[in-house]
């Protein structure tokens, strides 16, 4: 795992995504001191070759890269549908009317009790990282609470875990060909059918070419 300073908040209660777990949810806070080679705001698409479970045919919004490693969350890997109430009343907070249900995906192997909301960049709040203007990540209640009464992000995608690399790892990863990078599309990140987002971005690698 990274050595990440977190901000982290935890709640002491049953998980409802991961089980018999409890959930964290937390961002990388450090400022970015990433050089002009960073792929902060790219998307990893697993190369045909790369058969290991956690990223066959992954798809990977980088949302933080620097000299000290980098910070991904996959976005094609659905777990399944919670009810907000549920994940709500699990961190303590206010569930009172909230009847919606949100797809949760999971973001990566690494510290599955990690818990990261996707977002368009419409929605700030304190604790956001605004990856490239377009897409941003918060953790925290309060963006799922914002998101269950409809007054969160337009675009949002909720997932727990998350790829992380050692300094260097990911530019060795990508120099062997293991990655094909693309730059970040919205469109790519929130609305592209999660089961053709591999095969979608495949082809807009091969466009670009």
């Amino acid at each position: 795992m990274l050595a990440w300073n977190f901000k982290c908040w935890v709640f002491a209660a049953a998980a409802v995504i991961v089980p018999a777990t409890l959930l964290h949810a937390a961002l990388p806070t450090e400022p970015d001191i990433s050089g002009p080679t960073s792929y902060a705001g790219q998307l990893l698409v697993a190369s045909p070759a790369l058969r290991q479970p956690a990223f066959d045919h992954a798809v990977i919004l980088i949302a933080k890269h620097s000299r000290d490693g980098a910070l991904g969350i996959v976005i094609n890997r659905p777990l399944g549908t919670r009810p907000m109430a549920e994940i709500l009343t699990a961190f303590g907070a206010d569930a009172k009317g909230i009847t919606k249900s949100v797809r949760v995906f999971v973001g990566g192997p690494v510290d599955p009790n990690v818990g990261f909301v996707v977002h368009s960049a419409d929605y700030r709040l304190r604790d956001t990282l605004d990856i490239d203007g377009k897409v941003a990540v918060t953790s925290g209640p309060d963006v799922l609470h914002d998101i269950a009464l409809g007054k969160g992000p337009s675009k949002s995608l909720v997932a727990f875990g998350y790829a992380g690399w050692a300094p260097g790892q990911l530019e060795d990863e990508l120099s062997h060909g293991v990655w094909l990078t693309l730059p970040e599309d919205p469109a790519l990140v929130f609305d592209t059918d999660r089961d053709k987002l591999w095969a979608d971005a495949m082809v807009r690698h091969k466009s670009l070419r």
